[in-house]
């Protein structure tokens, strides 16, 4: 969440950095709040003190057979005013806790102003993007035209917005994960984890998904979460802990189903695969300290460059600006993949620096060293990638005239060594 301390230590930076985001000014709610509990509390131990004494003094006239009525009266007041205070406490942070929970992460100082997507700046370029000597297809064309990617079938099994794939481009789809988790694990220091899909309320707002976003989620009927990402079990896996600074950073990859509701677009990408309630990623976590967090974060960021530049997938990287970057995050660079068959850029990685907002929220610490007090860890997410989103760029990068899709080398030894989908 976010330090009272420095909230109130400088309000009206707190309120600038919500402005950068379109959003209201709160500070001087929650620093009101904050002095009301601070001075309830402060009653609350006075009584408190007081009681103890009365109580001794009370004892003390018991003893000798004295009047005591009076001091017991006096304890009577005591505990009605001290239970107004304890309620009085309680609902204050009640209040601030609920706001807190749904304010944004502070920005970085370098994100750029902007309120949407068009504001977000380019920060290089990868590859150069083929020239056909056709019009390319996009992909759901492409799939449906081989048989093998079927959306009829898995709206008549679960609704819009899912996809059945078969034969060769099921396996280009698990060749896909597998082809990104050995990097990552063998080249890039990551460790896997088999990370599980249903979570609890703790793991997910921990990682920021509620209660802001919980309308994007999937819940079951025992309260239980479909995680939107294996960021939430991976993340949250050191919730409560205090690490030995030693050990640090801790980097993580699972691939695993994800789940998302897509509340509120409705009209979006209705074609093809790019956006669906159930898919697939590759998801990376760091958790790391705070002087190494932003080195850390162009080096996950590389880490999701390099799967697409051995695939041969021409990307960009783009800088979000402040109306787009995401509430947990304090900075992020988006990855976007080069789409012949859309003539566009889409995203297919976002990777993300939370600093310690997500550790507030879940209170995950470090050691720096033995009989150091703890810090907050720094705690980074990143996509890679979206499977699915790396199969239409495989597709529609790789597709030649008469249909078939030639499969990059890289995916060749997941594939059983074929060289091409069709023709």
């Amino acid at each position: 969440m976010h330090d009272i301390r420095s909230l109130r230590a400088d309000p009206a930076a707190f309120d600038a950095d919500l402005a950068r985001r379109g959003l209201e000014p709160v500070a001087q709610q929650l620093v009101a709040w904050d002095e009301e509990r601070r001075q309830a509390q402060t009653a609350l131990q006075e009584k408190q003190t007081r009681r103890k004494a009365l109580a001794r003094e009370i004892g003390a006239l018991k003893r000798t057979g004295a009047d005591s009525a009076e001091l017991e009266a006096e304890g009577v007041a005591l505990r009605v005013d001290m239970e107004a205070l304890e309620e009085a406490v309680v609902a204050l942070e009640r209040n601030s806790t609920a706001l807190l929970a749904n304010l944004p992460n502070r920005l970085d100082a370098g994100v750029p102003a902007g309120a949407d997507e068009n504001a977000n700046v380019e920060q290089h370029v990868w590859g150069d993007r083929r020239v056909f000597d056709f019009t390319p297809k996009q992909h759901f064309e492409l799939g449906e035209t081989l048989g093998l990617m079927d959306f009829g079938t898995a709206s008549k099994l679960s609704g819009a917005r899912f996809v059945l794939l078969r034969g060769a481009l099921a396996r280009l789809e698990r060749a896909l994960g597998q082809f990104m988790l050995d990097l990552h694990t063998a080249e890039h220091g990551y460790t896997e984890v088999m990370v599980p899909t249903l979570v609890n309320d703790d793991a997910m707002y921990g990682t920021d998904k509620l209660p802001k976003f919980a309308d994007q989620s999937f819940r079951t009927e025992d309260g239980r979460w479909l995680i939107p990402t294996a960021e939430v079990p991976l993340t949250a896996s050191v919730s409560g802990d205090i690490l030995d600074g030693a050990t640090l950073p801790l980097r993580l990859t699972a691939l695993s189903q994800c789940f998302r509701s897509e509340a509120g677009a409705a009209g979006r990408d209705v074609r093809g695969m790019l956006r669906q309630h159930q898919f697939e990623k590759v998801e990376m976590v760091s958790i790391t300290t705070p002087e190494a967090s932003e080195a850390e974060h162009e080096r996950m960021t590389r880490c999701a460059e390099t799967v697409l530049e051995r695939l041969g997938i021409p990307y960009r990287r783009m800088l979000l600006c402040a109306g787009d970057t995401g509430f947990g995050a304090a900075r992020t660079y988006d990855l976007e993949a080069w789409l012949p068959g859309q003539n566009a850029w889409r995203e297919i990685s976002s990777c993300s620096n939370t600093r310690d907002f997500q550790a507030r929220r879940m209170n995950a610490r470090f050691r720096p060293k033995a009989g150091e007090s703890p810090v907050f860890v720094h705690t980074l997410n990143g996509s890679g990638l979206a499977v699915g989103r790396t199969l239409i760029a495989v597709m529609e990068n790789y597709q030649n005239a008469d249909g078939s899709i030639t499969i990059p080398e890289a995916l060749r030894p997941y594939m059983g060594g074929l060289e091409q989908i069709g023709g």
